[in-house]
């Protein structure tokens, strides 16, 4: 996200390229697995890669856990071997302990180049307390790193601590408490050969192992930590390397389907191929947002974390084996031998995901969480721009003091306070002068979050916030200022006059004909799937100005007065009963000179400004409105709660990694950088979240899902489903458009 995060991503990618390149780690991998120290590690540990997140005054580099996810995302992405992962993930838990001798100890041992593994607590170690300290007893689960590792960090519960007392009340009768919380005690505890016994594990670059002890005395405590906090974190990184996995895998299919030729053409034509490589692009930059998020919650409190770290281990740790097995097939059948390195990186996925808690586990936590708590936007805002936030705050506090505005048309408010907002030009805030404030990306995110904060939602101009852009941008300034105000303020409703029933997502092949006559044009044609159309007065219009010009050129773009004679809008019935889309016959309808926006012809290019616009608007809470139905249904008591409480979790957790995408790219913009992919990615996971939402809600219901209506209508909300799948463009043209102008795969 940084410049120096950039640098330091390179830095490790060259490392791996150089001293640990696959061929190498296949020819190594049984020394791997059984502990031996890879050839690298010298190098890596002079080069301090593994300490960058540690304390300067112990060795380490002085960075943060948000440098070390860079650190690991590059080791997921080249696969680097041996025990960097569990060293680094035991490191930065002693890192988070109290300040003291032993955590200084291990500090300085773990900076100089120490191995280290980490046993979780719950992991089937005990703590019996002695004259000494403490007894450890128990097999573990699997730990990865523990063969070979030079400090092992182990969470032990503690033997008596979830016990229950019997006790006599002031009354004299007897009362028996609950279980007490199981109490970790943190410890080194220093192995030899009989205490670990080495696995198979399925990851072939590293190794796993269990202890097995039978009252073995461990070293002095490393101090309270919580362990909740050390699960979160483990989550957090582990799925920071998890991102770095599926990029590999992004990349790999990607360069093989551009030179594997099946039918004389390279497979990366066709569209079935096209659709799954992008599908694998989304899942892996929704992990890598996931995950991300998750990292940099652990500065937050536990809620928080809960909530960012229960979401990466769905979105990022949870999906990743399955993504990467999309990229087994995408191979074909090179991609099952045992040759092909595709199958190491499945391993490692798998390996990771495991570790980590099961799936099901993580969406009962996180669902229950997600009833009572929202995920924060997380980015720090509270001392920038003081004096915007101010202002902001008095002009909020005169709106609350005016009476509330009344619905005009559905969605569209009216009144003092809207009035208000938009004379201060917090409506639209990006907008330049004098409409909005020129607000920079930190001034949007302020402006924002302040309306979070007081719990009012600004007003929407809804398509107006695409059709006023444009204008702005390449209108008249009298064009400017007949629209811009009133649109604000709410008097005037757009729609969008572009498909038509020969032309959908192909605008280059729209029918509609304008011909030039006296101080004006002279429009015929048919538009279709027109949003709010009977509710609008305004429509953008693309139509065909020159029928001899090439397909993409010839294109003009006007201002259409819906109340214009030869308008006639037809509503269009849905499969919901309610006529939202509509068909529009434009018939010798006559639109003056003033209302063509641009030149004659300029109409595709300014079309790509209206798809292209994106509101920098982000909420103080990450996550959709598509769980409400679902909590709706929790609250109400008439669900199986297990199974419902599951579905939230999972609509949550995509949910808030889809609102973390548009976070990166607002904060990637605010560092300097170039906006990424994450919009188009996020409109093909967007609607997705819509249809997998629906659809739990619908399962969820019923015999009450039978019945339209009632106080959480599942089945409206599932038959309006289309809606969202379509509008804007179909999935499978948002992933044609991923797959050919980001993932650069040929055109069909």
């Amino acid at each position: 996200m940084t410049e120096d995060q950039l640098e330091l991503g390179a830095a490790v990618s060259g490392f791996v390229a150089r001293h640990a390149p696959i061929a190498r780690t296949r020819a190594s991998a049984a020394a791997l697995a059984a502990g031996e120290k890879p050839a690298y590690w010298a190098a890596l540990t002079a080069q301090g890669l593994h300490a960058v997140h540690l304390p300067e005054e112990h060795g380490g580099q002085g960075g943060g856990l948000a440098e070390l996810a860079v650190v690991l995302e590059e080791a997921g992405r080249g696969l680097l071997p041996g025990p960097f992962g569990p060293t680094v993930l035991a490191s930065a838990v002693v890192s988070r302990a109290p300040a003291s001798d032993v955590r200084a100890g291990l500090l300085d041992e773990l900076a100089a180049g120490a191995t280290a593994a980490l046993v979780h607590p719950g992991a089937g170690i005990t703590a019996t307390a002695s004259d000494d300290g403490w007894v450890l007893t128990g097999r573990s689960a699997p730990v990865l790193g523990l063969p070979g590792a030079d400090v092992v960090i182990v969470g032990a519960t503690v033997a008596d601590a979830a016990g229950t007392g019997v006790v006599l009340t002031d009354e004299g009768a007897a009362r028996v408490d609950p279980p007490a919380e199981p109490r970790t005690v943190w410890v080194r505890l220093q192995v030899t050969a009989a205490d670990v016994h080495t696995e198979d594990g399925v990851d072939l670059t590293r190794g796993v192992g269990r202890l097995d002890l039978a009252g073995v005395p461990a070293g002095p405590e490393l101090g309270a930590i919580d362990a909740d906090a050390v699960r979160y974190l483990v989550t957090a990184l582990s799925a920071a390397e998890v991102a770095g996995v599926l990029a590999w895998a992004v990349r790999a299919t990607v360069d093989y389907a551009g030179v594997r030729e099946q039918f004389g053409r390279t497979i990366g034509s066709f569209q079935a191929v096209k659709h799954k490589a992008a599908r694998l692009l989304v899942a892996a930059e929704l992990a890598a947002a996931a995950a991300w998020d998750a990292v940099r919650s652990l500065d937050e409190d536990l809620d928080q974390q809960r909530l960012a770290a229960g979401g990466a281990a769905v979105v990022a740790l949870g999906r990743a084996p399955d993504a990467v097995l999309e990229a087994v097939t995408l191979f074909g059948g090179i991609g099952f031998t045992w040759e092909h390195d595709v199958h190491l990186y499945w391993r490692r996925a798998m390996s990771l995901a495991s570790v980590t808690g099961p799936t099901g586990t993580w969406l009962a936590e996180l669902g229950e969480a997600a009833l009572t708590s929202r995920r924060s936007s997380g980015v720090a805002l509270h001392d920038a721009e003081p004096e915007l936030r101010q202002r902001v705050n008095e002009i909020i506090d005169e709106a609350l003091a005016l009476p509330e505005d009344t619905v005009g048309k559905p969605g569209h408010r009216t009144g003092p306070r809207r009035t208000l907002l938009a004379d201060a030009g917090l409506i639209a805030p990006h907008w330049p002068r004098p409409h909005g404030l020129a607000a920079t990306p930190i001034q949007q995110l302020v402006i924002a979050d302040e309306f979070a904060r007081r719990d009012l939602a600004p007003p929407s101009i809804v398509i107006g916030d695409w059709a006023m852009p444009t204008i702005l941008a390449h209108g008249t300034a009298a064009q400017v200022e007949r629209f811009a105000g009133p649109t604000l303020r709410g008097e005037l409703v757009w729609c969008q006059l572009f498909s038509e029933p020969g032309a959908g997502s192909d605008l280059a092949g729209l029918a509609t004909r304008a011909v030039k006559v006296d101080g004006g044009w002279r429009l015929n044609g048919q538009k279709v799937w027109t949003s709010a159309a009977h509710l609008a007065d305004w429509g953008i219009c693309l139509a065909r100005t020159d029928p001899d010009a090439p397909k993409h050129r010839g294109i003009s773009y006007f201002l259409v007065d819906l109340r214009t004679p030869g308008v006639d809008v037809r509503p269009l019935r849905q499969a919901t009963g309610n006529a939202e889309f509509n068909e529009v016959f434009l018939t010798d309808v006559f639109v003056p000179d003033d209302c063509l926006v641009g030149a004659p012809g300029e109409g595709w290019r300014l079309t790509m400004t209206t798809l292209g616009n994106e509101r920098t608007s982000i909420s103080a809470t990450l996550g959709s409105t598509d769980e409400e139905p679902i909590r709706t249904l929790i609250e109400k008591g008439a669900v199986d709660r297990p199974e419902a409480i599951r579905a939230l979790a999972r609509v949550n957790a995509y949910g808030a990694a889809v609102s973390a995408l548009t976070v990166r790219e607002a904060l990637r913009r605010l560092a300097g950088q170039q906006p990424g992919a994450g919009a188009s990615i996020a409109k093909v996971a967007s609607a997705q979240l819509h249809r997998d939402a629906a659809d739990l809600a619908f399962a969820l219901g019923g015999p009450e899902a039978a019945v339209h209506g009632g106080a959480v209508d599942v089945a409206g909300r599932a038959l309006n489903t289309p809606a969202q799948l379509i509008g804007g463009g179909t999935v499978e043209i948002q992933l044609n458009v991923i797959a050919e102008r980001v993932l650069r795969l040929p055109r069909g």
